[in-house]
């Protein structure tokens, strides 16, 4: 996994509430089991008309907000049915950040496992940086700093430290895992020994 630690880039406006995965990635392009090729169909029902045409009035397929690294999303982005598919498609189509009031707990959870940071702002602070967003500004995060900064105003953010960890050094559950490889290899040679091992036969009386 691509480790996060800095980002600078085009902040897109998503306000409406209850976005769901559905809505992120529908159901018909959950077929594959792999995580790239699915950005040209990430909000495929509002990005496209009947036709298969881009359809112009949605956000993200107007300049320059069609090069968004960012999301600034309404509240409880993300619900609906527990698909991996969603996250792979926004980090597929370049988004690596989304900001939001409140997130689905199983999208906030695939976000870290796959690279995206979601951050969670007071909804004076979301209504802000979505004003900007409509100006096509860029804005700056600092995950190392747990800020973001836009048009030269902080917003300080909080985020659990074991997470923070993860994303800082690109670490998904393998990741993790493979932390600790030296105590598994340990682990594996003391039970292929005692697998061989045999024990001394019991003396009886």
């Amino acid at each position: 996994m691509k480790s996060f630690n800095k980002l600078n880039g085009i902040v897109a406006p998503l306000p409406q509430v209850n976005i769901d995965t559905d809505a992120i990635i529908p159901k018909q392009f959950l077929k594959t089991i792999e995580r790239t090729g699915l950005g040209k169909h990430l909000f495929h029902e509002k990005r496209y008309d009947q036709y298969n045409n881009l359809n112009s009035s949605f956000i993200l397929n107007k300049a320059p907000w069609n090069e968004a690294k960012i999301i600034v999303a309404g509240d409880n982005f993300g619900c609906g049915s527990s698909r991996e598919h969603a996250p792979w498609a926004l980090l597929d189509f370049g988004i690596s950040c989304v900001i939001s009031t409140s997130f689905a707990d199983i999208f906030y959870n695939n976000c870290f496992k796959n690279g995206i940071l979601p951050i969670v702002l007071e909804e004076i602070n979301v209504n802000e940086i979505n004003e900007l967003a409509h100006e096509g500004i860029e804005i700056s995060v600092n995950l190392e700093e747990q800020q973001i900064i836009a048009k030269n105003k902080i917003y300080k953010f909080d985020i659990d430290p074991y997470r923070k960890h993860c994303l800082l050094n690109g670490l998904d559950d393998i990741g993790i895992t493979l932390e600790t490889e030296n105590k598994i290899n340990s682990y594996e040679v003391k039970l292929n020994e005692n697998k061989w091992h045999v024990p001394d036969k019991i003396k009886t009386k």
